[in-house]
């Protein structure tokens, strides 16, 4: 995403804040790792992976100065930040959430970004375990949030889907998936359990995911858009934030086809490729700045 947002002429800057991450790509203008290293924390403190990267992430909280001083450095930039994958960070630890809320009261307009493996929607269980934990970490980052399910281009590779991608996608009647579920004594409580968790993602309808594959540009736009309105980025600052921008993003319709349609081309030997005014406006919308040749 950072390279697609650069190619399109937008400032960005890439921060890592996954301890973890040892293999931090040269996109990356500042990393956690400047600050506290994760094989330090776990050899002093004696501790585990998972424990050491919540010391780490505790660290970073507790020098949050730090943080907000380096983020000062690229005010002008589109902030892209990498946090570790631990769920429990987002499902009921409040470090993230708390460095989150600094940032926002900063001035840094945030969008919580969740991504979910699409080898999980192969296993009916698993995607109900999937989903529930996206909601459960939007509610808990109390953010604007866009779940993907990502690899799409993979999806195949492990088991093909019992039901068209868009019912992956928009999180249609989980009933349907249930009914994959053995009906035998032995699975009956698994079953019972996994309708509990079905019904309250469906009484929430806040979870929908986009398809996306860092191998196929049109799914990388599709996110790019949805953040983009996410986060109030599309709405522009200032003077630009008029009315008539602000209702036609708000309101904008999108088809399934501007959704899964790219995925769906993957699978055909679509080149996704776009043609010259079409980018130059890809350019424009990226930069807000109508003017861009």
């Amino acid at each position: 995403m950072t390279q697609l947002l650069k190619e399109l002429g937008r400032k960005v800057a890439f921060i890592n804040l996954d301890p973890a991450n040892d293999n931090v790509s040269a996109e990356c203008c500042m990393s956690i790792t400047e600050l506290v290293q994760m094989s330090e924390v776990m050899e002093s403190l004696s501790l585990g992976p998972n424990g050491a990267l919540i010391h780490c992430m505790e660290v970073l909280a507790a020098n949050r100065t730090w943080l907000m001083d380096r983020i000062k450095q690229y005010k002008d930039h589109y902030l892209i930040f990498d946090f570790p994958g631990q769920v429990e960070l987002y499902t009921h630890h409040t470090v993230v959430r708390d460095l989150m809320r600094d940032l926002d009261a900063a001035g840094v307009r945030l969008c919580s970004v969740y991504l979910i493996d699409a080898h999980y929607a192969n296993e009916p269980g698993k995607y109900v375990s999937a989903l529930l934990v996206a909601l459960t970490s939007m509610l808990q980052m109390e953010s604007p949030a866009i779940n993907l399910l990502s690899k799409v281009d993979l999806v195949d590779k492990y088991e093909s889907l019992q039901m068209p991608l868009e019912f992956y996608t928009e999180v249609l009647d989980l009933d349907y998936l249930l009914d994959q579920f053995e009906d035998t004594p032995f699975t009956k409580k698994y079953k019972k359990l996994n309708k509990a968790i079905a019904d309250l993602v469906t009484d929430y309808a806040l979870v929908s995911l986009i398809p996306v594959s860092v191998q196929n540009r049109p799914t990388l736009l599709n996110v790019m858009k949805a953040v983009d309105k996410a986060n109030g980025y599309v709405y522009g600052t200032n003077e630009e934030r008029n009315i008539q921008r602000l209702l036609s993003c708000a309101v904008g319709a999108q088809f399934d086809d501007d959704r899964i349609g790219a995925v769906k081309d993957m699978y055909q030997d679509g080149d996704g490729d776009t043609d010259e005014e079409e980018e130059r406006l890809l350019r424009a919308y990226a930069t807000q700045n109508p003017n861009v040749k």
